[in-house]
């Protein structure tokens, strides 16, 4: 049920059960051969609970956000470089700005701007986010071009969302599964959340074929090319249909069991966790470079009793500074 690496040809070891000991804060990737699947499972705890408790998230904002991070950790984490994957939203809805930031190999941040007053008006995620886009950028550091995907939001959930970009972006064959939940434990309330991406990638390339694109303004009557979908395809999805809510948050539940009750009948063969940590990138002197690169009459307008106050917007740490140190001159 083990190995060093998901890009290593290997074959299924069906020679122990799988470890009972749960893990949180990690990413599992997985294969299973026979249906020519590969795979990432998301399992957190702590590190998502400190993400969203630092900004006391009503309750649809933080399974939202929670959301988000899952998704991130899933595609960030196939990153083959030291680079960041960041998700970001821009919408009409209630929570109008949502950004997610990882850092490979293992660093997360987020955070969220909402209208609490509108809060009550959303029915669901996909109400929460209303319409706008989708941004998906992998920065692979200063002397590289960015890349980035873009998905409109049309009203409905982020796992909608990720099915239409690899559909029209990277045509695989991809479903993701996004469960957000709060555990009461001790009298203290917890965030826990997991996620499930499975994709299609056998090694004849004609299996991957798929259906054609809606045509748009196409005329009229346009027949649509239809393709039937690979039997191996097929049955993935409706062993990934499976999984419930409760099995992707369950903290008395492994990933490696949990993989192994979608896929026993298959074999499935689990690879090293890749762990995640809830960390920000601020510092001191990062936002003393920041406040250098404002003008001289912003940085004035900035102090307030006699000090220039900064707070991250990701972590809430809060740095404060003497005119003199924040670069204001005296008139």
């Amino acid at each position: 049920m083990t190995g060093s690496s998901p890009d290593t040809n290997i074959n299924l070891d069906t020679s122990r059960m799988p470890s009972a000991v749960p893990v949180d804060d990690a990413v599992l990737p997985f294969e299973v051969a026979a249906l020519d699947l590969r795979g990432r499972l998301t399992r957190m705890g702590p590190a998502l609970d400190d993400i969203l408790t630092k900004h006391a998230y009503p309750a649809p904002v933080g399974k939202l956000l929670g959301e988000a991070i899952v998704l991130t950790t899933l595609l960030g984490t196939s990153l083959k470089f030291d680079g960041r994957f960041i998700l970001q939203t821009q919408t009409d809805g209630p929570v109008s700005f949502l950004v997610v930031d990882f850092q490979a190999p293992d660093r997360l941040r987020a955070y969220a701007r909402y209208d609490e007053a509108r809060l009550a008006e959303a029915k669901d995620s996909g109400g929460l986010l209303g319409k706008g886009h989708l941004a998906m950028t992998i920065d692979q550091g200063a002397d590289m071009s960015r890349y980035q995907g873009l998905v409109a939001l049309t009203g409905g959930s982020l796992e909608e969302a990720a099915h239409e970009y690899f559909l029209r972006s990277e045509q695989i064959p991809t479903r993701v599964r996004l469960a957000v939940g709060e555990e009461w434990s001790g009298g203290k309330h917890r965030w826990r959340a997991g996620g499930l991406l499975t994709q299609f990638l056998p090694k004849a390339p004609e299996r991957l074929r798929q259906a054609d694109l809606h045509p748009g303004d196409a005329p009229e009557g346009t027949e649509l090319h239809a393709v039937e979908e690979d039997e191996a395809w097929v049955e993935g999805q409706s062993l990934v249909a499976t999984v419930e809510d409760v099995e992707l948050i369950d903290p008395a539940l492994s990933g490696e069991r949990l993989l192994y009750r979608l896929f026993h009948e298959r074999g499935v063969r689990v690879f090293d966790l890749v762990p995640l940590q809830a960390r920000c990138s601020c510092s001191r002197d990062a936002v003393a470079n920041m406040l250098k690169s404002f003008s001289a009459q912003d940085r004035a307008d900035m102090v307030k009793d006699d000090k220039v106050v900064v707070t991250c917007e990701f972590c809430s740490s809060v740095y404060q500074f003497t005119p003199h140190e924040a670069g204001v001159t005296e008139n």
